[in-house]
């Protein structure tokens, strides 16, 4: 009898235990589809930023064609790539890279710069650019701790058990993430400053030649 009363509380601590992962596998996932959401969120504000800003910067630079095209091609692959993060990911590449033209082009317009539709529309785009940047690394966080279970001994065992998969990271290409947002500066440029002028060069008094001291005094009679 004392055997059993054994064999029972072990089964017993070993649902205890597999329940609790498993409870814990299911509290990651769910926060793992909560963080992509606020990434999600973030993706359509800034997509719908784009026409707008499109339609402003060509009452300025309507020849700039090729350009508008571009982002507008691209901004509608990236809206509609609503797969996997890794798939949304391959799409943002492109857009960035092309909404990085757009931006650099504003560069050479300066009443464009000064527009005040413009100024908006950059400001909420950087904006939604810092809020999308910080819910990437609360989602890559949580994936990365997910991931980590799964490969963890004895967890895997569950994670195999009730069919528990690998999450995948939203990661931008390298050389896109490291140019990072595209930022354009409005302060007013200043002029190069000039060089301070030397100080005159002093010249100094010519030197008169000694005067003619005379012949020496007679010596003092004694």
């Amino acid at each position: 009898m004392p055997v059993l009363w054994i064999v029972l509380g072990v089964v017993v601590l070993l649902a205890i235990a597999v329940a609790t992962s498993y409870n814990r596998f299911v509290s990651q996932k769910n926060l793992i589809r909560d963080s992509w959401a606020n990434i999600d969120t973030e993706l359509k504000r800034r997509y719908d930023l784009i026409p707008n800003l499109i339609e402003t910067v060509k009452g300025y630079a309507s020849h700039e064609r090729e350009i508008f095209e571009e982002v507008a091609r691209t901004r509608s692959m990236a809206a509609g790539a609503t797969g996997s993060p890794a798939a949304q990911a391959a799409a943002e590449g492109p857009f960035m890279a092309a909404l990085g033209k757009l931006f650099a082009v504003a560069e050479n317009y300066p009443d464009l710069k000064a527009n005040q539709n413009f100024l908006a529309l950059q400001g909420e785009l950087t904006n939604t650019e810092d809020r999308l940047q910080t819910a990437r690394r609360f989602y890559n966080a949580n994936v990365r701790d997910f991931n980590r279970r799964i490969q963890s001994f004895p967890s895997t065992f569950i994670a195999r058990m009730f069919n528990f998969k690998e999450a995948e990271f939203f990661e931008i290409d390298d050389a896109t993430r490291q140019a990072g947002p595209p930022q354009v500066s409005f302060a007013p440029t200043a002029p190069p400053a000039a060089a301070p002028a030397a100080p005159p060069a002093t010249t100094a008094p010519p030197t008169s030649p000694p005067s003619d001291p005379g012949p020496p005094a007679p010596p003092a009679p004694s």
